[in-house]
């Protein structure tokens, strides 16, 4: 019997693709998207699909309960929806900061929470937490994002500690630079929350909105962490957690070596 895969945030980038692999090798992909026309576009490729915002917690009641009459098993749930808040601190409103941990925490603590009500049923399963490396290090303009997968970081080291007494594994995926939609929908959040002609850090937010595309270095495709999502599902045993591209490598690694004003010097040069 096929594996089933549910992966949520597959409208483009990480989601859509690595939904796009795991289908081809031959997995059951539930996958999940908010526009109509994506989900259109997932089930043209054959692709269970299914409507779901992560902050409307009624599409995750409705989403578990379609699930259940398709099947009786549940085997992987990539966490991946989310999004990132661009501005400074004092620029940032409090809902718009409610907003990024409505998505990027509290939206994948619902859906991991079903996904345990069924694991535990079955006496089995993987839960995959897509963080970043802003979980593990700190940019400047990024705070909103940085503490929301700060605390996804929390919420999934305590969980997997938990859960060691079961056949149920957790692991986090700390990607760095992917291409994706991630930086459009940034600068689409920068217009619509911060008040950028009263701020004092007016151009730097002007010329970031100039720019077409970035030149990070490091950059992978979003099909790389589609292939480490798939060895995590054929691994018998999985890792706490998964390191893509060499900026999350070198910026980990920085963090352990280097005292925390070194490490500040650093990051304020990125």
């Amino acid at each position: 019997m096929k594996q089933t895969i549910l992966i949520t945030g597959c409208s483009t980038g990480i989601g859509l693709q690595t939904a796009i692999y795991l289908h081809n090798e031959g997995y059951r992909v539930f996958a999940t998207a908010r526009k109509q026309e994506d989900i259109a576009t997932l089930q043209e490729l054959g692709i269970e699909t299914f409507y779901l915002d992560v902050q409307k917690p009624a599409t995750i009641d409705k989403l578990f309960e379609d699930i259940s009459k398709l099947t009786n098993r549940l085997d992987v749930v990539f966490n991946n929806a989310g999004y990132g808040q661009p501005g400074a601190i004092e620029d940032l409103g409090i809902e718009a900061l409610k907003q990024q941990f409505e998505t990027n925490v509290f939206g994948v603590h619902r859906v991991t929470l079903y996904a345990l009500k069924k694991m535990k049923q079955q006496g089995y399963g993987k839960i995959i937490q897509h963080s970043s490396v802003l979980g593990l290090v700190s940019l400047k303009f990024r705070g909103a994002y940085n503490a929301s997968k700060y605390a996804l970081e929390g919420l999934t080291d305590t969980l997997r500690l938990e859960l060691k007494d079961t056949n149920i594994q957790v692991t986090t995926l700390n990607t760095g630079p992917i291409i994706s939609n991630f930086r459009s929908n940034a600068k689409r959040k920068l217009i619509e929350n911060i008040d950028i002609d009263n701020s004092r850090f007016k151009e730097l937010y002007k010329k970031s909105l100039s720019l077409e595309k970035s030149n990070v270095p490091f950059t992978l495709n979003a099909i790389d962490v589609a292939i480490v999502v798939h060895k995590i599902i054929k691994s018998k045993k999985i890792k706490p957690r998964y390191y893509i591209t060499k900026a999350t490598y070198l910026l980990s690694f920085a963090k352990r070596i280097l005292p925390t004003k070194y490490l500040d010097i650093l990051l304020d040069k990125i």
